[in-house]
C-alpha cells in the first residue's frame, strides 16, 4: 500500500498502543483503509492503564470487538476509597448499572489489551500494520497527508491521526504546544503475581504516611501503586526488588519471579494547544494527559478515537462536510480538560501526605455522607465530568437530554422476533427512533434526515405494540430499561448519532432542520 495512487483512500494512524489501534479497527470497521506506523517492534508490555470502563467497552462492541475483550476484564463494579485511618470512606459506583451495556469499571492489563487488538488488526484484510517504523516527516496539502519513515519511504494518506503518546513526533512534527504542568511525585507501580486479592473493585488508600493503590485482576494478578520519598527511586527507572518487597510486606510476600513488570513514573496535566492541523487530528495522550487518579486516561483516549473515527467516514462517504471534523475538538476538549482536572484535584487531596489535610479531609466526608445528597454525590460519582456536548453536532434542549450518550437496553426487535442489545439493531450509522410517535408522522422526519441513511425504528412506551402496518421495527421493552430511558423523548422523534450521542430529538412536524441547528450546510448539497 505504499503508492501515491492508492493512499488517496487511506487514513493513516502514527502508534500502535491502545488508542491508535482502537481508531484503526473503528475506521476499518465502517469499511476504510487503513495504515498504522509503530516505531517499535512490538507492542508495549510497559504497566500502564489498569481500567477500561462501560463507555469504552461500548466502543469496543462498535468495532466488532467486544466479546474478544470481555475475556481479558474483570467485570468491576467501581472503587473503594479508604481514609487516613485505613478504614473505608466510600465505594464510587454506577448510578445505573449497566446502563451502556456493560460493567460499570472493568480492571485489566494493558499488554494484553494491546497483543488483542493487535491480533485483530493483522487479521484485517483492511489494516496495514507497519511496525517498527518512525515517522520522520509530514507534509500536507488541500487533498491529503505526506508521511516520510526512517526507512526513505513516503505515502499519502487522506487523513492522519497522530496516536503516538505524550511524546508525539506527529505533534512535535507539526509545533503544537502543550499547556498544563508535570508534577515532580513519583509513584512506583508493580503488576505482581500469585496475590490473594479477589475484590472486583479497586482499592485507594489515603494515607498520608504512605498513599498506595491496589487494583486487583484475573487469576491472581494485582497492581499495587506506592507514591515514593525522594529518595526512594528516580522516574524512568526499574525499582529494586528489596523496595518492592518492603511496600507489599504489610500485603503479602514476594519474590522476585513473581514480579511480572514494575517501574517508576511521574505523571502530567498537560492538554496540547489544537487537535486539529488541517487534515491531521491528535488523540489520546497526543492530545491530553493526565494523572492517573481517576482512571480516566486511556478511556479518555478510547472517547477520542469514537468520537471523530466516525466522523472521518461519514465524511469520505458525502454524509458530512470536511468542515465538521472541527467539531472533533468542539466536544473533545471540554471533556477532556475537565476530567484532568479532576484527575489533578484527586491527587492533591485523596492522596496527600499532609496528616492535617488528609484528618480534615476524612472528617468533612464522613460528614458529607450522612445526608442521602452526600452518599448519592460520591456513590454514584457525580463529581466525575459528564460527557455532554453542548456544541458541535447536537441541536441542544434545556429541558430534555441531548447531547449525552443514549443507553443501551436490551430490547425485543419484532424485525428479527428475539432480543438484542439496542446498538445492534442500530447498526454503525445514524438512527431515527419515533417514541410513541403516530405512523402518518414519519414522512417528514425521514425526507430530512434522508442524507444521513439513519435505521428507523419505532419504540412504544407502556406496555403496547405498535400495529407495524408501515413496515417500520419495533423495539419492545422487556426489563424496564428501553421504557426508563426513552420515556423523556415520549412523543418526539430521537436522532441519534454514530457514537450513540442523542444528536436531536423534536416532536412531528417540529423536527429541527439539521442544516441550520446542527451548523451543517443544506442536507441537499450533502447528498
Amino acid at each position: 500500500m505504499d503508492s501515491r495512487t492508492q493512499g488517496e483512500s487511506v487514513v493513516a494512524i502514527v502508534g500502535a498502543g491502545p488508542v491508535g489501534m482502537t481508531a484503526a479497527a473503528l475506521l476499518a470497521s465502517r469499511g476504510l483503509r487503513v495504515v498504522v506506523l509503530e516505531r517499535n517492534a512490538k507492542t508495549s508490555d510497559e504497566p500502564k492503564a489498569i481500567s477500561i470502563d462501560d463507555e469504552a467497552l461500548r466502543v469496543y462492541q462498535a468495532a466488532g470487538l467486544d466479546e474478544r475483550l470481555m475475556g481479558i476484564i474483570v467485570p468491576g463494579t467501581g472503587t473503594r476509597y479508604y481514609g487516613g485511618d485505613g478504614r473505608p470512606l466510600f465505594q464510587a459506583r454506577s448510578a445505573v448499572p449497566y446502563r451502556l451495556g456493560f460493567p460499570f469499571k472493568n480492571p485489566f492489563a494493558q499488554p494484553d489489551l494491546e497483543r488483542e487488538l493487535f491480533d485483530h488488526l493483522a487479521e484485517h484484510p483492511l489494516v496495514d500494520l507497519r511496525m517498527g517504523t518512525a515517522v520522520t516527516g509530514v507534509r500536507q496539502d488541500a487533498d491529503g497527508v505526506e508521511l516520510d519513515d526512517d526507512s526513505g519511504r513516503t505515502m499519502r494518506a487522506t487523513y492522519l491521526l497522530g496516536c503516538d503518546g505524550g511524546r508525539s513526533r506527529v505533534r512535535e512534527l507539526l509545533g503544537i504546544g502543550m499547556t498544563g504542568r508535570s508534577y515532580d511525585d513519583v509513584w512506583l507501580v508493580a503488576d505482581v503475581l500469585g496475590d490473594h486479592h479477589d475484590e472486583r473493585y479497586g482499592m485507594h488508600h489515603a494515607e498520608p504516611d504512605r498513599p498506595h493503590v491496589v487494583i486487583p485482576g484475573w487469576g491472581g494478578r494485582c497492581r499495587y501503586e506506592f507514591l515514593l520519598r525522594p529518595d526512594e527511586g528516580v522516574a524512568g527507572e526499574r525499582p529494586p526488588f528489596e523496595l518492592i518487597r518492603t511496600l507489599l510486606e504489610r500485603f503479602r510476600p514476594i519474590t522476585p519471579e513473581q514480579v511480572e513488570r514494575a517501574v517508576n513514573y511521574k505523571f502530567n496535566a498537560l492538554v496540547a494547544d489544537r487537535w486539529r492541523d488541517g487534515r491531521v487530528f491528535l488523540l489520546g495522550d497526543a492530545a491530553h494527559m493526565m494523572p492517573p487518579f481517576a482512571g480516566q486516561g486511556l478511556n479518555s483516549g478510547i472517547r477520542d478515537a469514537a468520537n471523530l473515527t466516525w466522523k472521518i467516514a461519514d465524511v469520505l462517504a458525502g454524509r458530512l462536510t470536511e468542515s465538521t471534523l472541527d467539531t472533533y475538538e468542539l466536544e473533545r476538549r471540554p471533556h477532556a480538560e475537565a476530567t484532568v482536572r479532576l484527575s489533578a484535584r484527586l491527587g492533591r487531596i485523596a492522596m496527600t501526605t499532609d496528616h492535617r489535610l488528609a484528618s480534615r479531609r476524612d472528617h468533612w466526608l464522613r460528614t458529607a455522607l450522612t445526608s442521602e445528597r452526600g452518599r448519592v454525590f460520591f456513590e454514584q460519582m457525580r463529581y466525575r465530568p459528564q460527557q455532554r456536548y453542548d456544541r458541535g453536532l447536537v441541536v441542544t434542549d434545556a429541558y430534555l437530554p441531548t447531547g449525552i450518550p443514549l443507553g443501551q437496553p436490551r430490547v425485543f426487535d419484532t424485525a428479527e422476533h428475539r432480543t438484542r442489545m439496542l446498538d445492534e439493531v442500530l447498526g454503525k450509522g445514524w438512527g431515527l427512533l419515533g417514541v410513541n410517535v403516530g405512523e402518518a408522522d414519519y414522512a417528514d422526519a425521514l425526507a430530512l434526515t434522508h442524507p444521513l441513511d439513519p435505521s428507523v425504528a419505532r419504540v412504544t412506551l407502556d406496555d403496547r405494540l405498535s400495529r407495524g402496518a408501515d413496515g417500520f421495527r419495533s423495539l419492545v421493552d422487556v426489563d424496564g430499561a428501553l421504557d426508563d430511558e426513552f420515556a423523556p423523548y415520549r412523543g418526539r422523534f430521537v436522532l441519534v448519532r454514530p457514537d450513540r450521542f442523542v444528536a436531536a430529538m423534536g416532536r412531528p412536524g417540529e423536527v429541527p432542520a439539521l442544516e441550520r441547528a446542527l451548523g451543517l450546510p443544506a442536507l441537499s448539497e450533502i447528498a
